[in-house]
């Protein structure tokens, strides 16, 4: 009795402690880790962002494009690991940055190890909701960008668009004004897609993702 007494009141102060986050760059990955179950958080820089539950055509696109990408890797022999959200990613290799990219593309083993990704991943792709266009086309362009991410893809289901990122060659981009034209200029200047086109995905030599033979019914 006692022991479900002291569980139930840890439950509720880390509850309560959660539900006073209003902001503020004080927070570390200890506070992501006492989150109550089924409540996911993301860092920047210290500060705390609420993930909402995501929409139905969010989780088809992430089955999908997960599929292919994985399908491609294995056909092709690469070495390239696929991981769908939730899969932390400590982003700037400290306890004040933490992501949970929707799709993680990572090469590099060595950034792997049993809690997820330490370090940038190779691609990062985002599918865009009404909540989140703010943090995944302004704070998670910059975060990228920084951290040495090679490639990063916005995919919006509302307005069936695509935006492409190509950090590793980003003097061959050009302007959008698509859904994330909000990114400031000086973080690069995206290619934009519709779901009518096939898209290159530039870490790899030939992957083209066809957007319009998704499964998204």
């Amino acid at each position: 009795m006692e022991v479900r007494k002291l569980r139930e009141w840890n439950e509720t102060e880390t509850r309560e402690r959660f539900m006073k986050l209003k902001g503020g760059k004080g927070y570390t990955l200890a506070d992501i880790e006492a989150l109550p179950e089924g409540e996911r958080a993301e860092l920047i820089d210290g500060e705390m962002f609420r993930m909402d539950a995501p929409l139905r055509i969010h989780q088809d696109i992430v089955m999908e494009l997960s599929f292919e990408i994985k399908s491609y890797i294995r056909k092709n022999k690469g070495n390239c690991k696929v991981y769908a959200a939730p899969f932390a990613v400590r982003i700037k290799k400290d306890n004040r940055n933490y992501v949970e990219p929707d799709i993680s593309v990572v090469c590099d083993h060595e950034k792997l190890d049993e809690k997820g990704c330490y370090g940038a991943p190779d691609w990062v792709i985002e599918i865009l909701s009404p909540s989140s266009v703010k943090m995944d086309c302004e704070r998670k362009v910059k975060l990228y960008c920084e951290t040495g991410v090679r490639e990063y893809w916005i995919v919006d289901p509302e307005k069936e668009t695509v935006t492409v990122y190509d950090f590793a060659h980003s003097d061959t981009a050009q302007p959008t004004d698509g859904a994330c034209a909000l990114a400031a200029e000086s973080w690069n200047k995206p290619m934009l897609y519709s779901f009518t086109k096939q898209v290159k995905a530039g870490i790899f030599e030939n992957l083209w993702l066809d957007f319009s033979k998704l499964d998204l019914n």
